[in-house]
């Protein structure tokens, strides 16, 4: 009788070591795992939002004030178009954020078209030395 526990007793815990050590940790663990398509929806999200803040930025600099600012500066409109699609998504957000300022302070008449130029002047020089580094 006592042999025959003792032979249930290792038979149990050789089941659950086979259990605990024998089957994929993923089985007992809670469901973390994103999916294929909630990862693909996050990156076009993230994709889109990016190219709505170029177009911000470049649409901001296409206009007809920063293209006379521009080229009173001798500042190519076409480099810093390459370089605004070259920004890193920190970078492009913070330029995002001032052209919008920007253009809301101007709209509003809080700022000049000098100051204007001066900030369209700024703001180009900083987007080309950001690429340059």
């Amino acid at each position: 009788m006592l042999a025959s526990l003792a032979r249930n007793a290792r038979l149990a815990i050789v089941v659950t070591l086979i259990a605990i050590f024998g089957l994929p940790q993923y089985l007992f663990a809670d469901n973390h795992i994103v999916t294929k398509n909630e990862l693909q929806q996050q990156m076009a999200t993230a994709a889109r939002e990016r190219q709505a803040k170029v177009d911000r930025v470049q649409q901001f600099f296409g206009s007809a004030t920063a293209q006379k600012a521009l080229k009173a500066s001798a500042i190519d409109y076409k480099r810093v178009q390459n370089a605004v699609a070259q920004l890193d998504d920190s970078e492009l957000s913070q330029l995002a954020a001032k052209t919008d300022k920007a253009q809301q302070d101007f709209a509003a008449g809080a700022l000049t078209n000098q100051q204007i130029t001066y900030i369209l002047i700024a703001l180009a020089t900083a987007v080309i030395v950001l690429i340059l580094v």
